[in-house]
């Protein structure tokens, strides 16, 4: 059963770069189904990432990590579009492409309050702010001022607070434990660990 209405199907979009997707991601994605009342939680990892400084693993390896981890996840659907869209990957191409293809679609776009801190610099932030309601993650060190993940948001956006429980969170943190030979079953879904592993992934040069 769907929570689609006469206003059209709930359709959440969480993007990134997923190099590697670690569990803070997974908890995220679930959170949005859950607190959302999704019908569909369209995942994207990145192509040509405007705003990563370093290079990104290759396309084939982060698709297959993505489709490990999520693999779990309620209604959550990988998306390979922004692999194939050559240039630079914006957020506002994707939404526009899925209205387009749904036109009765609510869409929510789903972040982490570090991205949310930089959405006013992200292409054409003003029809992303028409196409979705932002869905920033919350954690609970924040629990003294629960509003401040959404405080860095343009005060006309549409906004929801997604709550999520303390945990490690950091893609750089997996890359530098595996160069370093260090453990991180803590810190990725067991799938994705195994890929790494047998990929020999994020070993020094």
């Amino acid at each position: 059963m769907t929570n689609a209405t006469a206003a059209g199907p709930r359709v959440g979009v969480f993007g990134g770069a997923f190099d590697p997707p670690h569990i803070a991601h997974v908890a995220l994605a679930r959170a949005a189904v859950e607190q959302l009342q999704l019908d569909e939680l369209r995942i994207f990892p990145t192509g040509q990432a405007w705003h990563k400084p370093q290079t990104l693993s290759a396309p084939e390896h982060r698709l297959a990590m993505a489709r490990i981890a999520f693999a779990d996840v309620p209604r959550a659907v990988i998306d390979e579009r922004e692999l194939r869209r050559p240039g630079p990957t914006y957020t506002i191409d994707t939404l526009r492409e899925l209205m387009a293809e749904r036109p009765q679609a609510q869409l929510f776009l789903v972040m982490g309050e570090d991205q949310s801190s930089s959405l006013t610099k992200w292409r054409d932030c003003e029809s992303i702010l028409k196409l979705a309601v932002l869905c920033v993650a919350a954690r609970p060190a924040l629990a003294a001022d629960a509003g401040q993940p959404l405080q860095s948001l343009p005060a006309h956006a549409r906004s929801r607070q997604l709550n999520l429980p303390s945990m490690p969170d950091s893609a750089t943190q997996v890359r530098a434990r595996v160069a370093s030979g260090g453990d991180i079953a803590h810190l990725v879904p067991p799938g994705v660990a195994r890929y790494i592993d047998r990929h020999h992934l994020y070993q020094p040069a």
